[in-house]
């Protein structure tokens, strides 16, 4: 029989622990936001000092005080993404479209297995898709366009098997388009993969296989959606 006692031990250190979680998602982003200039003080709410990060502009948590979404699209943020991002563990969501971030995408956010949709799209981010990006089985929206990526389409995507929107079009990347991504327009959940405006040489696809159905595949240089 649970005594009342132990109960009470048991919330508070189960509360213990969701604090210590919380403070380390506070650290990951204070790390990030001294990485970025913000000319608009639209991160001017995040105190690193606070006990948790929920009370935060631009942050979402769940009920467990836990960290799900970082909503700071059209923000006028220029800087990096780092590292420590990977500790935001339960993050759904990342959203930093139509920004002024650039450098290269971290390979640790391949650690961030219940990320849902991940939006980069217009912003100056360069160098190669870490394959790392392979492990957010997750993962539903992926939206880079409008970038400077370099490179080749990593094969691990093909794993990405719950994808739906898959936007890749007007960066620098080329080689093939692996064989295993197409695959995920006929056998997966995959409505749109858009890489156009690209330098792409062709498919990687295997002789014996038959035609895919590629009416979701946008490849032409000239065409919009």
């Amino acid at each position: 029989m649970i005594t009342f006692k132990y109960l009470v031990f048991f919330l508070s250190f189960t509360s213990l622990i969701a604090s210590t979680l919380s403070n380390s998602e506070g650290d990951a982003l204070a790390a990030w936001k001294a990485q970025l200039v913000d000319p608009n003080s639209v991160l001017q709410s995040w105190d690193p000092t606070l006990v948790n990060p929920c009370t935060w502009f631009h942050i979402t948590c769940d009920s467990n005080n836990f960290v799900v979404r970082v909503d700071l699209g059209n923000a006028n943020l220029s800087g990096l993404l780092v590292p420590e991002l990977a500790n935001l563990k339960n993050l759904q969501y990342l959203i930093v479209y139509d920004n002024n971030l650039s450098g290269s995408i971290p390979k640790e956010l391949g650690k961030l297995t219940n990320l849902k949709s991940l939006f980069l799209y217009n912003n100056y981010f360069s160098g190669p898709l870490p394959s790392s990006l392979g492990n957010l089985s997750s993962l539903l929206f992926f939206e880079a366009q409008g970038n400077s990526f370099s490179g080749m389409i990593p094969t691990s995507f093909g794993a990405l098997t719950s994808l739906k929107i898959l936007r890749l079009d007007d960066n620098n990347l080329s080689g093939n388009i692996p064989f295993t991504v197409l695959q995920l327009v006929e056998f997966a959940d995959l409505q749109l993969l858009n890489v156009s405006l690209n330098s792409f040489f062709g498919t990687t696809r295997p002789t014996n296989s038959s035609e895919l159905a590629v009416t979701t595949i946008i490849q032409d240089p000239l065409a919009q959606i």
